[in-house]
C-alpha cells in the first residue's frame, strides 16, 4: 500500500503483544479504556467549561452512550 505512514516499531509492538499473557492483555485493555475515557472527559470539560457538574455529567453520559451504540 502506498501513502501509509511508516511504522518502524510495528513488528516490536506485535512481538510484545504475542508475549503477553491473556490476563496482561485484558489488563491493558482496561487501562487503555480508562485512559481514553479520561481524555474524552477532559476534552469535553475544556469545551464545555461553563456547565455545572450536574450538567457536565449529563452531557458526558449522553456522549458516552452515543459512542457505545456505534460499537454494537
Amino acid at each position: 500500500m502506498t501513502g501509509l505512514k511508516p511504522q518502524p516499531n510495528h513488528r516490536i509492538y506485535l512481538e510484545t503483544l504475542r508475549k503477553m499473557s491473556a490476563e496482561q492483555k485484558l489488563l491493558k485493555v482496561f487501562e487503555l479504556s480508562s485512559l481514553s475515557k479520561s481524555l474524552f472527559k477532559e476534552g469535553l470539560r475544556r469545551t464545555y467549561s461553563n456547565l455545572t457538574d450536574e450538567q457536565f455529567n449529563e452531557l458526558f453520559i449522553s456522549r458516552i452512550k452515543k459512542c457505545y451504540n456505534r460499537n454494537y
